[in-house]
């Protein structure tokens, strides 16, 4: 199984989430992505039951994580799909405590809701747990379309690695890279037709940017 950790070693980590359709997959990773990710929060517009998940990630090569979106899920159920896909991370999107997350049985990559006012509490999470900073929405829980404050955000990364949402598109995501020097970007209604229906062109678009970007984020 591929460790999702280990790609904290290339320039910067891509993943694409909300991914529903194989198709969509596999585009992503012509483009591109390191990892995808497969929301399993029933209330999500991008949600996919766990099955359609595991024959979707069957398909893909080796070299390309998988990542489970979370909110506020019991814990057996968690690690049940966690298993059942293979997936090589658990993302939390949900108020997951640090207890909680340590006791996956996956790497862990907690999302937070990011606010400027939410730098100085970064460290309340280990090391060990790869923090993704998002727009706050207590109600949605990602795939918003709004971008957080990138100087905040670039004054978090100066810290410790973390990874970028938000509102990310084929338009903006050059900024937000250079501003904010992230280990890794996670980007989904940037690329969308509709909530769970990726644009490809649009998926072409943000991978063509990035790679004449030469993937400008923190060494």
């Amino acid at each position: 199984m591929v460790s999702f950790v280990s790609f904290v070693l290339i320039p910067m980590l891509i993943k694409i989430c909300g991914i529903t359709r194989v198709d969509d997959a596999e585009a992503a990773v012509r483009e591109g992505a390191h990892a995808l990710g497969f929301v399993f929060w029933p209330e999500s517009p991008r949600f996919i039951d766990p099955y359609r998940a595991r024959a979707i990630a069957a398909r893909l090569p080796p070299f390309v994580a998988t990542v489970g979106v979370f909110v506020n899920q019991a814990l057996d159920y968690v690690n049940g799909v966690a298993s059942l896909v293979r997936l090589s991370a658990v993302q939390l999107h949900g108020d997951e405590s640090v207890s909680y997350a340590v006791s996956l049985n996956r790497p862990i990559v907690k999302a937070i809701g990011f606010e400027a006012s939410a730098v100085g509490r970064l460290d309340e999470w280990p090391r060990r747990v790869r923090l993704l900073l998002d727009a706050h929405d207590p109600a949605r829980r990602g795939g918003t379309g709004r971008t957080v404050d990138w100087n905040a955000a670039a004054r978090a990364a100066a810290v410790r690695p973390v990874m970028l949402a938000g509102g990310l598109t084929p338009e903006n995501v050059a900024e937000a890279v250079a501003r904010v020097q992230p280990f890794g970007i996670d980007v989904s209604s940037g690329v969308e037709a509709s909530p769970g229906i990726k644009d490809h062109e649009r998926l072409k678009a943000l991978f063509k940017v990035l790679h004449g970007n030469h993937y400008a984020a923190r060494s």
